[in-house]
């Protein structure tokens, strides 16, 4: 697993409480930005419809943020390094930045512990951002994102084509502070 500092910075988090987690931890591929697979190449980023807004509105409210993302293309030989932090980059130049990426560079048959839906990703990003993983909430398109969030001990919310978009799902996270 690669555990990337974000470029967030430091800053003053807000004490999570009652119903509030402590960091949001985004999928990267079809709930923050579209699904390109595969994808090295930063200009084929696009985020998703209401994305800024998600992330803007969490930031308002002192949440940490993070990228938990499945990249089995290094794995597979088809991407480097280099190209999923291009592309880490860009996303963080179209959406602001988050506090920690957690990459899982395996392709799916190396049985490692991070590839989701394995709590790995979850629980690194976690312990980077000091955040017990029982206070976050994972946010992905694909039923192993939830499944590494519930392996983790953490919350998982499912965003879907023509079911609860992004927005709807953190205006959901904020409407219950």
């Amino acid at each position: 697993m690669w555990l990337i500092r974000g470029s967030r910075g430091a800053r003053p988090l807000r004490p999570a409480g009652g119903g509030w987690p402590g960091a949001v931890l985004f999928d990267r591929d079809g709930t923050l930005v579209h699904d390109v697979p595969y994808n090295g190449d930063p200009d084929l980023v696009v985020p998703v419809p209401g994305a800024r807004w998600a992330v803007d509105a969490l930031r308002a409210e002192g949440v940490a943020l993070g990228v938990v993302t499945n990249q089995s293309g290094v794995g597979r030989g088809l991407l480097d390094r280099r190209a999923v932090l291009a592309v880490a980059d860009r996303i963080e130049r179209l959406l602001g930045p988050f506090d920690v990426w957690a990459v899982c560079p395996h392709a799916p048959a190396d049985g490692c512990r991070c590839r989701k839906p394995a709590p790995g990703l979850v629980e690194g990003a976690a312990a980077e951002l000091g955040v017990d993983p029982a206070r976050a909430v994972v946010v992905g398109d694909r039923a192993s994102d939830v499944e590494a969030a519930e392996a983790a001990g953490a919350t998982g919310l499912l965003v879907r084509p023509g079911g609860p978009d992004l927005r709807a799902v953190v205006a959901g996270l904020v409407g219950r502070r």
